[in-house]
């Protein structure tokens, strides 16, 4: 219900209150870690929460993070109830089985005190370059049980009554490759945290205890009623989609995720029922990342600009079967769940409702994070090294606009590790990093374009993962737009002999190996005739297209020496 002792005004300068609390959390833990997959990638996330356990604001950092750390809290308070907690605690976990996503994202959870009262919860996740397992970054395609991803922190305080529990912090160490940087980043997120108590704590002194938690409850209740508003003028009715993933690193079957979008009155229910059973290889999605996908996409088609917080997602009903492929049972690998079975979910929700949502939908972006992690030993500096990154693709196009080219979509929402960055902290040459020119799909607005990075291995016997998908299945166009091209990875031996991998591989390599990974681009939206002949020069004058793929794409003739339209032409060709 609308509450009378709370106006509009006064509710805006709390909610903004709340929200830059969360980004300043966020900017701590970016400019305080230690691994360049924090400090430079910004593979985090910051939120805070009431005392219960809602989530009330979060820093715009990646979805797929903000939307499963609601469950960890939650499940970290049934551990740790209220009259447990003690001022100065800051508890670990990263168990997917409690609630989570993979290990290596690790959750900084910290109780906020006042006077002796619990008045908040802080939390954050960092993703750690390594958590130790079968490979250096802990995400082995290889993997066919959790064991095999690495260690487990099943809710444990790693400071208690304010004081580190060094015995937690040397089980840490001793346990993962990088032991330096994965306690850098700990320290990290622990002041993060910090700094939301300090800020939770000047509101309460500012306003009152109780004005604090008004504000709080109501926040939520506004954004449970602009959500129901939303989902109330869709059209009542199920609606289904069905997209497949290209194997579990095991094997190369077709995975198949089937989503029915059910819309009634001002609720949705999304229904997993008939998705692939769970897998032996690790693409298997936690209940936790799978509710965020669905948190994300319906969001994203809704009410994009709503305050996100546990009010949003009020009405919001999950069926995830469990032992399938987005529910699995313990102790099914998960940890490639993220970089692929995520992004597809995703894509099922937008194809689900594209049709009655069309001006709001987006073509299929490159549907995979493409993740690609490099580890070993460095000889030169005599230590383990991890390099962890994701790489963007192509954006799929919009009614009314074109896809953007070499960005991070849907599910993550991290930046780019800079060329100067890699070769000054990393045994590696970047010789390339540039779009792929022709991969984004045709369409009245075209699919944005993949990206193409090019590096060379200067150690030997470096475990190289990668964690992509959409080599053989393009990313699908809308309403006429054709799909992006597909991604691929090449390796160059020392030798020079060239090999496609798959796109899921763990492997070891020799030194002087050079490794290509093109990512897909987006799919297109509308009927390629009817783009303006005018972008279409655009894009051949920036090279992203031909001329020849002006005229068999688009029906625009474009004079190759002079780079301008035949109109006439043209027009002929688009009539007829």
């Amino acid at each position: 219900m609308r509450s009378s002792k709370i106006d509009g005004i006064t509710l805006e300068v709390m909610k903004n209150s709340f929200y830059t609390i969360a980004e300043e959390m966020g900017v701590t833990l970016i400019r305080t870690a230690l691994s360049t997959n924090i400090k430079d990638r910004v593979d985090c996330s910051t939120a805070i929460y009431t005392k219960e356990g809602e989530l009330v604001a979060q820093a715009e950092h990646v979805p797929l993070h903000l939307g499963l750390m609601p469950s960890v809290v939650k499940e970290v308070l049934k551990m740790y109830p209220e009259d447990e907690l003690k001022e100065g605690d800051a508890i670990l976990i990263n168990d997917p089985y409690i609630s989570g996503s993979h290990l290596p994202d690790i959750f900084m959870i910290s109780p906020i005190f006042y006077r002796n009262e619990l008045i908040a919860i802080a939390a954050n996740i960092a993703h750690h370059v390594d958590v130790g397992g079968l490979t250096p970054g802990s995400m082995s395609v290889k993997a066919t049980e959790i064991f095999q991803e690495g260690i487990r922190l099943p809710a444990i305080r790693v400071r208690k009554n304010g004081v580190l529990d060094s015995e937690v912090i040397r089980l840490l160490e001793k346990n993962v490759r990088t032991g330096e940087e994965v306690l850098g980043d700990i320290y990290a997120q622990l002041a993060a945290n910090s700094v939301a108590e300090k800020g939770i704590i000047e509101l309460v002194e500012k306003y009152s205890k109780d004005h604090v938690f008004l504000c709080m409850k109501e926040l939520m209740n506004y954004s449970d009623r602009r959500m129901r508003n939303a989902i109330e003028k869709v059209t009542d009715g199920e609606y289904t989609f069905t997209d497949y993933l290209e194997g579990d690193g095991i094997t190369e079957d077709l995975l198949k995720i089937c989503t029915k979008v059910i819309v009634d009155r001002d609720t949705i229910t999304v229904d997993f029922t008939g998705s692939n059973e769970q897998t032996k290889g690790p693409v298997n999605s936690t209940h936790g990342v799978t509710s965020a996908c669905v948190f994300y996409a319906l969001k994203s088609l809704l009410e994009p600009d709503v305050p996100p917080n546990a009010g949003t997602y009020r009405s919001i009903e999950i069926i995830a079967p469990k032992g399938t492929i987005v529910n699995p049972n313990f102790p099914a690998p998960v940890s490639n769940a993220n970089s692929n079975t995520s992004q597809r979910i995703a894509d099922t929700i937008f194809g689900a409702l594209a049709d009655i949502l069309p001006e709001k939908s987006m073509a299929a972006c490159s549907g995979t994070m493409n993740g690609f992690s490099i580890g070993g030993f460095n000889k030169d500096r005599n230590k383990y090294f991890s390099y962890v990154e994701t790489y963007g693709g192509g954006q799929g196009a919009l009614t009314d606009m074109d896809g953007m080219d070499g960005v991070h979509t849907n599910m993550t929402n991290t930046l780019n590790t800079p060329v100067e960055v890699i070769e000054q902290s990393f045994p590696f040459i970047v010789n390339k990093y540039a779009l792929v020119d022709g991969s984004g799909g045709p369409g009245k607005h075209r699919g944005g374009l993949g990206l193409e990075r090019e590096l060379v291995l200067l150690g030997d016997e470096y475990t190289v993962t990668l964690m992509s998908d959409r080599q053989n299945n393009k990313p699908w166009g809308l309403f006429g737009g054709h799909g992006g091209e597909n991604s691929s990875c090449t390796v160059i031996t020392p030798e020079g002999e060239r090999k496609e991998l798959s796109s899921k591989v763990t492997m070891s390599v020799p030194k002087n190996t050079t490794i290509i990974l093109q990512t897909a681009g987006g799919g297109g939206y509308g009927t390629p005739i009817e783009r303006n002949p005018d972008e279409v020069l655009k894009d051949v004058v920036l090279g992203h297209i031909s001329v020849d793929e002006a005229l068999h794409q688009y029906s625009v003739v474009i004079d190759e020496k002079t780079l301008k339209i035949n109109y006439q032409e043209t027009n002929v060709i688009r009539n007829n």
